[in-house]
């Protein structure tokens, strides 16, 4: 690994001296010159290839062509696994000895999840929110999936990789260590990683793995997902429901059913005013936009839903959050 990283530095010395690593717009050839006001020399590519900690990015980075993304003039925000992260994320896979047996697209698609298009401090980062990757591994283009974040207790993200050091800032941009390769989350993982969906979780799971095996599947999907506290005022609403198992399994089958999109992705910019929208239940929703983006079920008893967190992008679909259950 040394002997390989001090190949990959003359590599890279040599590639700044003649001009061959091009920033991201292709007719610049000259180094990016920070300035002179931040003390910042070094490039995100640079740091990378200086630190110990990343060695094994700076192969999968070369491994996947991206070694001149970060050496750009573009403005990045780089979630870097250590080498232990690596040494984890081969050992899930059998045919995976090194790096290098990992595909082009796949790797590509892996590292592009662990990247922000935006220099973003780990003090701006803000709890049970979702910071948006350079990773299109979508069901449509220029759709760019989501890390969800926690910052109690520290960083969290994902519900599993933890930062580490934090805020190590570049020319353009700033590098923060996770102890995790991040791998681009489908609907079902994102649900299962953020603490608000608990509730909904655990009702797809009365049904063991149907749910989930049909929304881990090729899609896209479109989720209207309530949160835990529309769960409870359903529990609620009636005086025999003390928990998710009281409720009749027909009855909650009916209304998952009405939470989900199938055959469509979207987002809350595909979304118009009256829009109907047919759901794995066959029932219909409508769209309002007249006070911020709201669903109208079938039920004469419910008002309007408010969608309260929108374009939370999975590889096979999009969740928004709805602060209702939906009734059918």
């Amino acid at each position: 690994m040394k002997n390989l990283k001090r190949v990959l530095w003359i590599f890279f010395a040599a590639a700044l001296t003649t001009g061959f690593y091009a920033c991201a717009d292709d007719d610049e050839t000259d180094p990016v010159t920070p300035p002179a006001a931040t003390g910042l020399t070094q490039n995100i590519a640079e740091i990378a290839l200086g630190d110990s900690r990343t060695d094994s990015l700076v192969v999968a980075l070369s491994e996947a062509n991206l070694v001149s993304t970060f050496q750009g003039s573009g403005t990045f925000t780089v979630f870097a696994p250590t080498n232990q992260a690596f040494v984890d994320l081969l050992a899930t896979d059998p045919n995976w000895n090194r790096i290098s047996d990992i595909d082009a697209t796949t790797l590509t698609n892996v590292l592009l999840y662990h990247v922000m298009g935006s220099k973003v401090m780990s003090g701006d980062l803000t709890d049970d929110t979702y910071a948006i990757t350079l990773n299109e591994r979508a069901p449509q283009s220029d759709e760019y999936t989501v890390i969800e974040v926690d910052v109690t207790g520290g960083v969290t993200l994902n519900n599993s990789a933890n930062v580490t050091a934090a805020d190590i800032e570049a020319t353009n941009g700033v590098i923060h260590i996770i102890d995790e390769v991040l791998l681009p989350a489908n609907i079902v993982d994102i649900a299962l990683d953020d603490e608000r969906f608990t509730s909904l979780v655990a009702a797809l799971s009365r049904f063991g793995t149907t749910y989930t095996g049909i929304l881990s599947g090729t899609g896209p999907f479109t989720v209207f997902a309530p949160t835990n506290d529309a769960f409870q005022a359903l529990l609620d609403s009636d005086p025999t429901w003390n928990t998710l198992n009281d409720i009749p399994q027909t009855t909650l089958e009916a209304v998952l059913d009405y939470h989900v999109i199938v055959g469509s992705n979207n987002r809350a910019g595909d979304l118009t005013q009256n829009q109907v929208l047919t759901t794995r239940s066959t029932r219909t929703l409508s769209v309002s936009l007249m006070n911020g983006p709201q669903l109208i079920t079938s039920s004469s008893t419910q008002g309007n839903v408010d969608i309260i967190v929108t374009d939370v992008q999975g590889t096979n679909g999009v969740i928004h959050a709805v602060d209702q259950v939906l009734l059918p």
